[in-house]
Protein backbone atom coordinates (compact mmCIF):
# COMPACT_ATOMS: atom_id res chain seq x y z
CA UNK A 1 0.00 0.00 0.00
CA UNK A 2 2.79 2.62 0.49
CA UNK A 3 4.01 1.68 -3.05
CA UNK A 4 0.29 3.05 -4.41
CA UNK A 5 0.09 5.58 -2.04
CA UNK A 6 3.36 7.12 -3.18
CA UNK A 7 2.96 6.45 -7.12
CA UNK A 8 -0.61 8.36 -6.14
CA UNK A 9 0.78 11.82 -4.60
CA UNK A 10 3.86 11.45 -7.08
CA UNK A 11 1.13 11.37 -9.74
CA UNK A 12 -1.23 14.31 -8.34
CA UNK A 13 1.76 16.22 -8.15
CA UNK A 14 2.77 15.71 -12.08
CA UNK A 15 -0.89 16.31 -12.92
CA UNK A 16 -0.96 19.61 -11.19
CA UNK A 17 2.09 20.69 -12.33
CA UNK A 18 1.46 19.45 -16.30
CA UNK A 19 -2.46 21.86 -15.44
CA UNK A 20 -0.58 24.44 -14.27
CA UNK A 21 1.94 25.16 -16.96
CA UNK A 22 -0.88 24.83 -19.64
CA UNK A 23 -2.94 27.74 -17.62
CA UNK A 24 0.92 29.62 -18.06
CA UNK A 25 1.19 28.68 -21.53
CA UNK A 26 -2.56 29.87 -22.32
CA UNK A 27 -1.64 33.27 -20.86
CA UNK A 28 1.83 33.08 -23.12
CA UNK A 29 0.16 32.36 -26.17
CA UNK A 30 -2.55 34.87 -25.42
CA UNK A 31 0.50 37.23 -25.23
CA UNK A 32 1.84 36.41 -28.45
CA UNK A 33 -1.20 36.90 -30.37
CA UNK A 34 -1.62 40.39 -29.06
CA UNK A 35 1.60 41.28 -29.87
CA UNK A 36 1.30 40.01 -33.34
CA UNK A 37 -1.69 41.88 -33.72
CA UNK A 38 0.87 44.70 -32.87
CA UNK A 39 3.32 43.50 -35.53
CA UNK A 40 5.99 42.58 -32.52
CA UNK A 41 5.87 39.04 -32.48
CA UNK A 42 7.10 36.91 -29.44
CA UNK A 43 10.28 34.50 -30.88
CA UNK A 44 10.38 31.30 -29.89
CA UNK A 45 6.63 30.82 -29.32
CA UNK A 46 6.40 28.03 -31.43
CA UNK A 47 9.42 26.27 -30.09
CA UNK A 48 7.92 26.97 -26.52
CA UNK A 49 4.41 25.50 -27.51
CA UNK A 50 5.86 22.32 -29.20
CA UNK A 51 8.09 20.86 -25.97
CA UNK A 52 5.35 22.49 -23.62
CA UNK A 53 2.57 20.08 -24.61
CA UNK A 54 4.41 17.63 -24.94
CA UNK A 55 5.91 18.43 -21.37
CA UNK A 56 1.97 18.36 -20.93
CA UNK A 57 1.26 15.31 -22.17
CA UNK A 58 3.60 13.35 -20.52
CA UNK A 59 3.75 15.02 -16.46
CA UNK A 60 -0.48 14.20 -17.01
CA UNK A 61 -0.30 10.52 -18.32
CA UNK A 62 0.07 8.51 -15.02
CA UNK A 63 -2.84 10.48 -13.83
CA UNK A 64 -4.66 9.30 -16.52
CA UNK A 65 -3.58 5.65 -16.68
CA UNK A 66 -4.03 5.62 -12.38
CA UNK A 67 -7.61 7.40 -12.67
CA UNK A 68 -8.54 4.44 -15.29
CA UNK A 69 -9.73 7.84 -17.84
CA UNK A 70 -7.55 6.74 -20.56
CA UNK A 71 -9.35 5.57 -23.64
CA UNK A 72 -10.92 2.44 -24.33
CA UNK A 73 -12.71 0.57 -26.43
CA UNK A 74 -14.61 -2.02 -24.41
CA UNK A 75 -17.35 -2.54 -27.08
CA UNK A 76 -16.56 -6.35 -27.70
CA UNK A 77 -15.10 -7.26 -24.37
CA UNK A 78 -18.18 -6.52 -21.97
CA UNK A 79 -20.02 -9.33 -24.45
CA UNK A 80 -17.83 -12.05 -22.90
CA UNK A 81 -17.65 -14.38 -19.77
CA UNK A 82 -16.75 -11.84 -16.51
CA UNK A 83 -13.18 -14.23 -16.21
CA UNK A 84 -12.29 -13.57 -19.83
CA UNK A 85 -13.28 -10.18 -19.31
CA UNK A 86 -10.70 -9.85 -16.43
CA UNK A 87 -8.00 -12.00 -18.00
CA UNK A 88 -8.39 -9.63 -20.90
CA UNK A 89 -8.13 -6.12 -18.53
CA UNK A 90 -4.97 -7.85 -16.94
CA UNK A 91 -3.32 -8.29 -20.27
CA UNK A 92 -4.04 -4.89 -21.38
CA UNK A 93 -2.68 -3.70 -18.28
CA UNK A 94 0.26 -5.21 -18.35
CA UNK A 95 0.44 -4.59 -22.59
CA UNK A 96 0.29 -0.91 -21.02
CA UNK A 97 3.04 -1.18 -18.45
CA UNK A 98 5.78 -2.69 -21.12
CA UNK A 99 4.92 -0.18 -23.59
CA UNK A 100 5.28 2.95 -20.83
CA UNK A 101 8.28 0.91 -19.68
CA UNK A 102 10.02 0.18 -23.27
CA UNK A 103 9.23 3.92 -23.86
CA UNK A 104 11.39 4.54 -20.54
CA UNK A 105 14.03 2.79 -21.73
CA UNK A 106 14.74 3.66 -24.80
CA UNK A 107 14.34 7.50 -24.17
CA UNK A 108 17.35 7.56 -21.34
CA UNK A 109 20.43 7.45 -23.78
CA UNK A 110 18.64 10.26 -25.82
CA UNK A 111 17.77 12.79 -23.00
CA UNK A 112 21.02 11.78 -21.62
CA UNK A 113 22.75 12.85 -24.47
CA UNK A 114 20.53 15.76 -24.89
CA UNK A 115 21.15 17.08 -21.79
CA UNK A 116 24.88 16.43 -22.33
CA UNK A 117 25.06 18.36 -25.05
CA UNK A 118 23.23 21.20 -24.44
CA UNK A 119 20.41 20.51 -27.00
CA UNK A 120 18.26 23.31 -28.29
CA UNK A 121 15.22 24.16 -30.19
CA UNK A 122 14.59 27.20 -32.32
CA UNK A 123 16.93 29.41 -33.96
CA UNK A 124 17.80 32.87 -33.25
CA UNK A 125 16.26 35.15 -30.47
CA UNK A 126 15.08 32.17 -28.56
CA UNK A 127 16.68 28.80 -28.40
CA UNK A 128 14.56 26.21 -26.06
CA UNK A 129 16.43 23.50 -24.37
CA UNK A 130 15.04 20.19 -25.11
CA UNK A 131 16.64 18.62 -22.14
CA UNK A 132 13.78 18.85 -19.83
CA UNK A 133 10.93 17.64 -22.41
CA UNK A 134 13.14 14.56 -23.17
CA UNK A 135 13.42 13.90 -19.15
CA UNK A 136 9.13 14.53 -18.94
CA UNK A 137 8.60 11.86 -21.12
CA UNK A 138 11.16 9.41 -18.81
CA UNK A 139 9.45 10.38 -15.76
CA UNK A 140 5.94 10.41 -17.16
CA UNK A 141 6.41 7.29 -18.97
CA UNK A 142 8.12 5.72 -16.10
CA UNK A 143 5.26 6.89 -13.84
CA UNK A 144 2.50 5.05 -16.41
CA UNK A 145 4.09 2.34 -16.60
CA UNK A 146 3.85 1.78 -12.96
CA UNK A 147 0.29 2.86 -12.37
CA UNK A 148 -0.46 -0.21 -15.23
CA UNK A 149 1.28 -2.60 -12.92
CA UNK A 150 -0.39 -0.98 -9.81
CA UNK A 151 -3.54 -0.84 -12.04
CA UNK A 152 -2.69 -5.26 -13.04
CA UNK A 153 -1.71 -6.33 -9.51
CA UNK A 154 -4.98 -3.98 -7.91
CA UNK A 155 -7.35 -6.23 -10.55
CA UNK A 156 -5.44 -9.70 -10.71
CA UNK A 157 -5.65 -9.94 -6.25
CA UNK A 158 -8.94 -7.95 -5.99
CA UNK A 159 -7.67 -5.76 -4.00
CA UNK A 160 -9.80 -3.21 -2.81
CA UNK A 161 -7.91 0.41 -3.25
CA UNK A 162 -9.65 3.76 -4.42
CA UNK A 163 -9.97 4.96 -7.74
CA UNK A 164 -7.52 7.85 -8.18
CA UNK A 165 -9.63 11.17 -8.25
CA UNK A 166 -8.54 14.89 -7.23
Amino acid sequence: MFLIRTADRLTKLMMILGAAWAFILCFFILADIIFRALNVPLYGTKEIVANSVVMILFLQVGFAVRSKSMLRADFLVVMFPPKLQKALLILSYLLGALFFLYLLKAGIKPALRSFANGEFDGEGALRVPVWPTRFAILLGAGLAGVNYLILMVIEFLDLQVERLDL
